[in-house]
């Protein structure tokens, strides 16, 4: 991780989405090794946002930009001149998919669109990052991990853009940049990541904790739906490893990545919402049949990314549950500073992963 920091200091980095959970963590670690953070997003919603939390506000220079807006976007990233850009920006839950799915694709697909036809005509950029997700496979039921070259599918329009997406990511590379332009492109794949600071609607680990923090007990509509779950860090540090392999080899390690959680991970959000009530030290359960029928279980597997990134997840899912019900302890119930429990969290997975 010495290496990865020392690369990083001084680089100028570009993240869209950069408001947004996922973002946020990206933005702060990026900070903490020195480098020069620019981002692009929606306005974040004021109330109870990890941006400004992290007073991100004030910490990167920020351009509120709709991703589906090319011209100014275009104007941005030529002036801002990035080294390497994670994209991020996306419209994230399945749910809001039913209810906009026109919206959905648009953000998904076309902005990630843009994104590369700008990239293709800068000499600048060295490393693109494009975040799709585990969603993106045709979920037939597998009982094995599935592996970058699966099938891609999606019966949901969230999913079915983030297929689009990976589609359009491999076409643009092998069209405009494979042997042509010094620029690594890469899709990455990950699956469902928690930690603190996520105040998402309709989300377990937000949900839980807005329940624990009124004393109320916690509603689970689904308690037997099971899940992979990673830490935000796990996927972050796999993307920020990739980034850099890229901008040095920029063909060779061009692609599509996944960036799953440990096998142990795999657990019912029942049992997550259990291991928050044990490390948060109070809480109760309220639950009822499920109404849904339960989705087909999906499952990323990472060895590619462990052979030639030497990247793998370095949390159990009980240290992922109690590094974020931690984040929330420290910093609405004991008042600490948001910026300082966050680089703490981060400082920390960066030295438990020297270790493995």
């Amino acid at each position: 991780m010495d290496q990865i920091k020392k690369f990083y200091k001084n680089k100028k980095i570009l993240v869209t989405g950069a408001t947004g959970f996922k973002g946020s963590w990206l933005c702060s670690w990026l900070l903490e090794m020195g480098a020069k953070v620019y981002g692009t997003g929606f306005t974040p919603n004021q109330n109870k946002n990890l941006f400004y939390d992290l007073r991100l506000n004030k910490r990167i220079k920020l351009k509120i930009i709709d991703i589906r807006d090319y011209n100014r976007l275009k104007k941005f990233i030529n002036k801002v001149k990035p080294n390497i850009i994670f994209h991020l920006a996306a419209q994230p839950l399945v749910i809001d998919s039913y209810i906009k799915p026109i919206d959905t694709f648009n953000i998904n697909v076309n902005g990630t669109i843009n994104i590369l036809d700008i990239v293709r005509s800068c000499k600048f950029v060295k490393s693109l990052i494009a975040v799709t997700s585990d969603k993106c496979y045709e979920n037939i039921g597998k009982n094995r991990g599935y592996v970058e070259t699966d099938k891609l599918g999606g019966s949901d329009p969230y999913s079915a853009s983030k297929a689009a997406t990976e589609l359009v990511v491999n076409s643009y590379y092998k069209s405009f940049f494979e042997g042509k332009i010094k620029c690594g492109i890469s899709s990455v794949r990950a699956g469902n990541v928690i930690g603190g600071g996520d105040w998402s609607i309709n989300r377990l680990i937000p949900d839980c904790i807005k329940s624990l923090l009124q004393n109320k007990e916690i509603f689970l509509r689904n308690p037997n739906f099971t899940r992979p779950w990673q830490h935000v860090l796990e996927p972050l540090n796999g993307y920020l490893i990739l980034a850099k392999k890229q901008y040095e080899s920029p063909h060779k390690f061009s692609g599509a990545w996944n960036f799953g959680s440990n096998p142990n991970s795999v657990v019912s959000v029942k049992k997550i919402t259990e291991l928050i009530i044990q490390f948060w030290g109070s809480g109760k359960i309220r639950s009822k049949k499920n109404k849904f029928k339960e989705q087909k279980f999906l499952q990323i597997t990472s060895e590619k990314s462990k052979k030639y990134l030497k990247w793998k997840p370095n949390f159990n899912i009980k240290k992922a549950v109690k590094v974020t019900s931690d984040w929330y302890f420290c910093v609405e119930k004991k008042g600490m500073d948001p910026i300082k429990i966050t680089n703490q969290q981060i400082n920390e997975y960066t030295i438990n992963s020297k270790k493995h």
